[in-house]
């Protein structure tokens, strides 16, 4: 009885939003790192939110789903490979933040299990994780992780990877599972190359060497000089011991993990994180913790595993890296928005795997409350992520020759007068033929998320707009073969491929096409919201304030926002050429099959066989309700299924009418049909 009323105080509705806001957060993130390879915060910042939705989810687990991030391994596959169906599913590890929290799962392990097993300790390689399969000892495949259950066949690149055999020394039919990386001197001589040409750099080793198996070109592939340590045997031999495998795997010629120490218990264990952690930053590779694993093969079958991590091993992370540098310079920089950002030149300095020499500050208002000045000594932090932080400013260095920055009144590209918006911290230039506008602009146009054309990345951009053949998102659909072939780095088949990626986007749906015009205020999901409720691109330009304002989850200052943006002439000369190159401008409104749910705010909540939530959600949009996560006053109905828990309790106390799957059903179809 206890835990119902503790479904009822008055904070559970704190909680469910706290969990929403986490679990969006961490699933937005999740893509960023999984399947874009660009990261936008620290590992130890990703931790930290991951770590409290489990916390919560422990307190309060009648409110964990199917869908949490904790349920779920990795991200999505992308589009490029053909997907590949893992016949062991690829998990992750269960990561700990102290050696106190290692020394428990060494107990506990022990009480169990006694002197069955010891433990193996191990480098956590900070890279790609993959599958490779060998049939009669040749290799066949080479798969990406991907959600754990279906990855990416990359196959023709990891081929290109010198430390993976391409025939063993020996005919076994195997699966073995590895971590591709990019050792450091690789990536440092591919940014000093990449400097001396005036090219953007790579971020980091791990995003390297993940964005590079996931290219297209087999040769940069090669060129880029990848390795890969492999640290399992997924099926095809048996072994009594996790050592006994890798013994075997050196035999046949794989590249294992050579830091690696045999424990008997846990004091020898945690010696062993300590002497990995003192020795990491003179490694030839990155690492981001610490894998201590069940030695024996029957104890860890024993042990079994959760739907994402094993029971038997656990990811020791180490704390964030920090280093000591100079500020020798801060200079402002303008985004696709106009928004103009502070960015801290840093005395270069190499903290978790990167070499740091410069950092954005967000705006002007952090610069100021952190009071940072050229000439400061700062710490930087970073936990083997993209973006690193300025962590605080040692004041007490000052020797009076550092200078502060004055927050500037004009563009430092095009010189148009800054604006701040009321109720805004952003300083913005409003010139749209700003070149710095139109390189990010065009930049996040091609992106992922956005028109996704292959190949098109910021260094052929800045190429483009440089020649005068790119001055707004537009002109890349008028790009020919010509154009590209002879740029730097572009030959017949790369030149045709980018021709090729860029005629295939001509056919995305309306959202993308309106995500990539870049409008401010509006995300992906309300660029999906537009789509669905407009015939076309002219119909939304068509649409008054009022109208975008009574549209699902519109605001009034999003709806401002479109209908201003529409309305600029220089938009729609952009929305002309489009239009004439043959650039997909129709919506796709949301098919319904009747009105039956129309102004109905229906919950789903629970299990239903033969039914996932997101079947039901579709059902209810189709038939003209809108789908809520939670239960309110506002709320119509609640369809309820097996272990539903507070939502039902909660439907039940407000009065609201509750509903089995086959009783709604019955609703939809019959009254669907009259």
């Amino acid at each position: 009885m206890s835990d119902q009323i503790n479904l009822f105080d008055s904070n559970i509705d704190d909680v469910k939003k706290e969990l929403e806001k986490l679990r969006k957060e961490i699933e937005y993130h999740n893509k960023l790192y999984y399947e874009q390879d660009s990261p936008e915060i620290s590992d130890y910042e990703y931790d930290k939110l991951t770590q409290r939705l489990k916390q919560i989810e422990k307190e309060h687990p009648e409110l964990i789903t199917k869908n949490s991030p904790t349920q779920k391994v990795g991200g999505k596959t992308k589009n490029i490979f053909t997907q590949v169906t893992h016949d062991v599913q690829m998990q992750s590890l269960q990561d700990v933040f102290s050696l106190e929290e290692v020394e428990e799962f060494v107990d506990k392990v022990k009480e169990e299990y006694g002197d069955r097993t010891d433990f193996c300790v191990e480098t956590k390689i900070d890279g790609l994780s993959v599958s490779l399969e060998y049939e009669n000892g040749v290799l066949k495949r080479g798969s990406t992780r991907g959600d754990g259950f279906v990855g990416e066949d990359v196959t023709q690149n990891i081929m290109q990877i010198k430390d993976i055999p391409y025939r063993l020394k020996s005919n076994d039919t195997i699966e073995v599972r590895g971590e591709v990386f990019l050792p450091r001197k690789e990536f440092e001589k591919i940014n000093e190359e990449l400097l001396l040409k005036d090219k953007p750099q790579l971020s980091n080793p791990r995003n390297a060497a993940a964005g590079t198996l996931r290219q297209l070109d087999s040769e940069l592939v090669k060129k880029r000089n990848l390795s890969i340590f492999i640290f399992n045997v997924q099926k095809g031999k048996s072994f009594t011991t996790h050592y006994e495998s890798l013994d075997y795997l050196d035999s046949v010629g794989m590249n294992t993990i050579k830091l690696r120490f045999l424990c008997e218990n846990k004091d020898e264990v945690i010696s062993a994180i300590k002497k990995i952690g003192d020795m990491r930053d003179s490694l030839e590779y990155d690492i981001d913790g610490a894998v201590v694993k069940v030695n024996n093969l029957q104890v860890r079958q024993e042990m079994g595993q959760t739907i994402k991590v094993p029971k038997w091993a656990v990811a020791y992370k180490y704390p964030p890296e920090q280093k000591e540098t100079k500020v020798l310079d801060i200079i402002f920089q303008v985004g696709r928005t106009g928004q103009v950002t502070p960015v801290v030149i840093l005395e270069p300095v190499r903290v978790a795997g990167s070499i740091i020499s410069k950092t954005t500050l967000h705006n002007f208002d952090f610069m100021k409350e952190k009071d940072i000045q050229i000439g400061d000594t700062v710490v930087i932090q970073k936990a083997g992520d993209v973006i690193p932080e300025v962590y605080r400013v040692l004041k007490e260095k000052r020797d009076g020759t550092q200078r502060e920055v004055k927050i500037p009144d004009v563009c430092p590209v095009c010189g148009e007068t800054l604006e701040k918006e009321e109720g805004e911290v952003a300083l913005r230039c409003t010139n749209s033929e700003c070149p710095a506008q139109i390189y990010r602009s065009i930049t996040h146009f091609v992106s992922r998320d956005c028109m996704d054309i292959s190949g098109m990345g910021e260094a052929i951009v800045d190429t483009l707009i440089e020649k005068g053949l790119l001055k707004d998102v537009a002109d890349i659909y008028y790009l020919k073969y010509e154009d590209i072939y002879g740029l730097d780095g572009f030959k017949e088949k790369s030149a045709s491929n980018i021709i090729n990626a860029i005629e295939k986007t001509k056919s995305n749906s309306l959202d993308k096409l309106i995500f990539g015009l870049g409008i401010r205020h509006i995300g992906k999901r309300a660029s999906k919201i537009l789509s669905e409720n407009f015939k076309d691109i002219y119909d939304i330009k068509a649409a008054s304030v009022e109208d975008l304002n009574e549209l699902e989850d519109f605001g009034l200052i999003m709806a401002e926002s479109v209908h201003e943006f529409f309305n600029k002439s220089k938009t729609m000369e952009i929305i002309k050429k489009l239009d004439d190159a043959g650039v997909n401008l129709k919506g796709e409104k949301k098919q319904r099959k009747s009105n039956v749910l129309e102004n109905m705010n229906i919950c789903v909540t629970g299990s239903f066989d033969g039914y996932s939530r997101d079947d039901i959600v579709k059902m209810i949009e189709e038939n003209s309700g809108k789908a809520t996560t939670s239960v309110s006053k506002k709320t119509s109905v609640l369809i309820a299924g097996e272990a539903a828990g507070s939502k039902l309790q909660k439907a039940i106390t407000l009065g609201i009418r509750v509903v089995t799957i086959d009783e709604f059903l019955d609703m939809i179809n019959k009254e669907g049909n009259k």
